[in-house]
């Protein structure tokens, strides 16, 4: 085994923050080299600070390195100063487990959890020493694999990326391990690299570019198609029927540096039923499977002991619906040897779902901050993104947290949305001077900070076919809504870039082509582009003309009906026709119950792969399904529109 720490070593009283780049944390494998074994290098094409805390690549290192066949490490994208001086030197890329160059890996597998990595992934991929195209790698280099989110429209990476993961990995990336391994064992013979993406293609829920054929009629997109008659024509997804299954990680990683979440983090259930029309995580990880109780709290028990935190994150789409969530917080403020001094952070929270009893246990120890996503300023809005809570929902959970202590808090809010209007705009200032007169009456010191997201349309969703707003009209919005909160002091309005919301556009919702468009930033200098320091929007226009496309044609255009998406070859569980009537319901304004309460709309998620929602009570959760603060099971009406859904999805 080659270690490149003798030749970096030096390098890193010249950077900014080596303890990047030194592993050597708890919880780190660092006797784990068989020469025999399948190799992965697992890696987050980000700094350090923001992959490290990330659930699915811990998750994947622990099964690999639980094999006796196989073992995984670690990379990050080295920052800018590193990068030059590795380049200066001709150091390659990685692992910070052992300093082994990646080149010398079976795969480099990328997280793909936001799509302005996209650069950062060709980045890794030349400081590997690889070639970035695919079709330019021979047998002896690495297989360059992708998960996560963003690998649900895999199509502008297809030409740099051997294999994508669809959905869940604990169960498929052993099937892998499994065929790569047998490759390895025959020597990796001349000729035999697509033999190997061939067996792979065949895998349940892993799609390999190189087997799809892609036609095009000018701009339009007219099919992806196999190559092979073996191979699926449509990728379905792979999802862990159980959590209770996989009750990983069990020794997460403890940096020796700051990163961003810097905590145990325990998921609670994974999916989503609310039905957010705009998420795309809640769409494409149905149904939901929450993990039991009792496992939760011995992994966060053992967690704590074993990592010495005294803060705890209960990780979800939406924590506070989780059935047993206050007696797992009870639990864990109570934790024997902690003495009271652990804290619970609920990251993500629907407002519905936030009563006065989960306050009051999180408030029991050190109080951590508190996000609530309203989403938009009026309900005409909400009812159209079916996030269906009312003003007094909000108002009640504000409420909640003021009486128990809290004195800031952060509401989350898109802008953007299909058929906002300026007064929906403005709503959002009115909630947020709301909620700091409610602060008002508990605390003098009663402030909200007001988040505002230019809004995406992301595949697998059903505004997908929506065309995003421009970034001259996300900017008005902005100014507008600024000018509205300006004199209050107690709000304070921060919002993401336009211009990047823009870029996002491109690389999520683009096809095969959009290629080009990375790689041509990439080459000229264009890595960490969801850093506001470095992002150019010029840069990416600059790209989209040399390729000879539209910014208006993959952007801003709304989508037609019978359009064949760059996606509609990945199955995310859920049916386009089904996509398609919630798109046509939103439009009018019509909501959609949380489908755990209430007859199944066959979307798919569950029909099509025979898996039933895994949730520990037959009841809604604190607030009720959507918001209704009802409970569903007794036949009491919802305070919204309702549609009847039958015919919708793939049986009528």
């Amino acid at each position: 085994m080659t270690s490149l720490w003798p030749r970096l070593e030096p390098l890193l009283p010249r950077v900014e923050k080596p303890a990047r780049y030194i592993g050597c944390e708890d919880g780190a494998r660092t006797d784990i080299y068989k020469p025999e074994a399948t190799s992965w290098l697992l890696t987050y094409p980000d700094t350090y600070e923001i992959g490290l805390p990330n659930q699915g690549l811990q998750i994947l290192y622990e099964i690999l390195n639980e094999r006796p066949d196989a073992f995984a490490e670690r990379s990050y994208a080295p920052w800018i100063d590193l990068e030059t001086q590795m380049r200066r030197a001709g150091l390659p890329l990685f692992s910070v487990d052992t300093h082994r160059p990646a080149a010398e890996f079976d795969v480099i597998a990328f997280n793909l959890s936001a799509e302005l990595v996209y650069t950062n992934v060709l980045n890794c991929i030349d400081l590997a020493g690889l070639r970035v195209r695919a079709r330019e790698r021979n047998d002896s280099d690495p297989l360059i694999g992708a998960g996560g989110h963003c690998a649900y429209n895999p199509e502008p990476l297809a030409d740099f990326v051997d294999f994508f993961v669809m959905g869940d990995g604990e169960e498929v990336i052993s099937e892998i391990t499994d065929i790569i391994g047998e490759w390895r064992r025959t020597g990796k013979p001349t000729g035999s690299r697509d033999t190997v993406l061939h067996a792979l293609a065949r895998i349940p829920g892993v799609y390999v570019p190189s087997m799809y054929d892609v036609e095009y009629d000018g701009p339009t997109l007219v099919s992806v198609e196999p190559r092979h008659s073996d191979i699926p024509a449509t990728i379905q997804k792979r999802t862990v029927a159980d959590l209770a299954d996989w009750p990983y990680p069990r020794n997460q990683l403890v940096p020796l540096t700051e990163v961003v979440h810097d905590r145990l983090n325990v998921e609670v259930f994974r999916g989503c039923t609310r039905g957010c029309r705009f998420c795309q995580a809640g769409m494409i990880t149905r149904p939901v499977r929450e993990r039991p109780a009792d496992q939760v709290r011995e992994m966060v028990s053992k967690g704590l002991e074993r990592t010495g935190y005294n803060e705890v994150s209960l990780t979800s789409l939406s924590t506070a619906d989780f059935s047993d969530i206050e007696k797992v917080i009870g639990d864990t403020v109570d934790e024997p040897g902690t003495c009271g001094r652990v804290s619970v952070a609920l990251p993500s929270l629907r407002v519905d779902a936030f009563t006065v009893g989960v306050a009051a246990q999180v408030s029991r120890a050190r109080r951590t901050g508190l996000t609530f996503a309203p989403e938009a300023g009026s309900w005409r809005m909400r009812q159209i993104i079916n996030k269906l809570i009312t003003e007094d929902d909000l108002y009640s959970a504000v409420r909640s947290a003021y009486s128990q202590g809290w004195h800031r808090m952060k509401l989350y809010f898109l802008t953007g949305l299909p058929s906002e209007m300026d007064e929906d705009t403005l709503g959002i200032a009115e909630l947020a001077q709301n909620c700091v007169e409610i602060g008002a009456e508990y605390t003098k010191r009663a402030s909200v900070t007001v988040s505002l997201g230019g809004f995406v349309p992301k595949p697998h969703t059903p505004f997908q076919w929506f065309g995003q707003n421009e970034p001259e009209e996300l900017h008005r919005k902005v100014s507008m809504l600024r000018n509205k909160v300006r004199r209050n002091k107690r709000i304070q309005l921060k919002w993401h870039s336009p211009e990047a919301s823009t870029a996002e556009g491109i690389t999520s919702r683009g096809d095969r082509r959009i290629g080009q468009v990375i790689e041509y930033v990439w080459r000229r200098g264009g890595v960490f582009q969801e850093w506001s320091e470095h992002f150019n929007l010029d840069l990416w226009q600059e790209a989209m003309n040399a390729s000879g496309l539209s910014m208006d044609w993959y952007v801003h255009r709304h989508r037609q009906q019978d359009e064949v998406l760059p996606w509609d070859h990945i199955h995310a569980g859920l049916h386009k026709d089904f996509l398609w009537q919630d798109w046509q319901d939103a439009l009018a304004g019509y909501g959609l119950e949380d489908c755990r309460w209430t007859p199944c709309y066959d979307c798919g998620a569950c029909t099509e792969y025979g898996i039933e929602h895994v949730v520990a009570s037959s009841a809604p959760p604190n607030g009720g399904s959507q918001g209704t603060g009802q409970d569903l099971t007794t036949g009491h009406l919802v305070p919204v529109q309702l549609r009847p859904r039958a015919g919708v999805g793939g049986t009528s």
